[in-house]
């Protein structure tokens, strides 16, 4: 081997040691984590609040432009961040933001109960109908200078949340297929007016208040044991809610006409 040879080749050795080690490949980054204000909001979380509101209302916490505001808002959240303000000055709120940042220690030992489980404690304990397992059906039907309904032949959910504003909604449970034994319709009238009807041998009561306006449900007790009941709760400020059985409209045959049908 030649001296030039010799010196190429050390040479090339020399700089193959000086050359840096190629970059280990970055481990991926951790996903952040969700601020306890992003987590999503559930429907029965939305149910909660709005049932604050309509408790507010009523006890005119809240006049009827602002409840209706907030009540659009409340259907409109995304997240548990988005709800809190909703009911902040509120007792209900101001209960749920205090121990939301001064609760007691948590399983980590952080000295705080996370938002969510705050946020859902007060409102569930402020709530017409507490959540239970599997009790989650249920349907929204808001009418804003405008109407809406629902008549024919349809399944009822647990829960039927009805909110009219210079508009009219029309629940028609006549030819409905009852699937609970139990229905919660929660009907907010301001300045529109909410029309239900049910079949004759339905159990209809009401929890409701009007101001300035017209509550008017026709108490009704079924002979049936079987037949479910409906109970329509709510408020109507200066306007109505008017819930009553349809003569000649009975559950029995419905149920008679669906064996036929099947």
């Amino acid at each position: 081997m030649t001296e030039d040879s010799s010196r190429t080749s050390l040479q090339k050795q020399q700089q193959a040691e000086r050359s840096p080690e190629p970059a280990a490949a970055a481990a991926p980054a951790p996903a952040p984590a969700v601020e306890p204000g992003g987590v999503r909001a559930s429907d029965a979380d939305r149910d909660r609040v709005a049932d604050i509101l309509r408790e507010a209302l009523a006890e005119g916490r809240l006049d009827a432009e602002e409840h209706g505001e907030r009540i659009e808002a409340v259907y409109g959240a995304k997240t548990m961040g988005e709800l809190e303000p909703l009911v902040r000055d509120l007792p209900a709120g101001r209960s749920g933001a205090s121990g939301a940042d001064h609760g007691g220690a948590g399983p980590h030992g952080g000295g705080q109960r996370s938002y969510g489980t705050a946020f859902a404690n007060f409102s569930a304990s402020h709530t017409s109908v507490p959540s239970a397992p599997g009790n989650c059906s249920k349907e929204n039907l808001v009418a804003v200078f405008s109407g809406a309904g629902r008549k024919g032949r349809w399944r009822v959910p647990r829960k039927i949340n009805a909110f009219a504003c210079f508009g009219g909604i029309e629940i028609d449970l006549t030819e409905a297929l009852f699937e609970h034994p139990h229905v919660q319709i929660n009907a907010t009238a301001i300045f529109g007016g909410i029309e239900i009807r049910v079949p004759e041998n339905v159990t209809l009561q009401q929890k409701g208040a009007g101001i300035f306006g017209g509550f008017d449900v026709r108490v009704n007790d079924s002979a049936d044991p079987d037949a479910p009941t409906v109970l329509v709760e709510g408020v109507a400020i200066f306007g109505g809610v008017d819930a009553k059985p349809k003569r000649g409209r009975l559950i029995q045959n419905l149920r008679d006409r669906l064996r036929k049908e099947l």
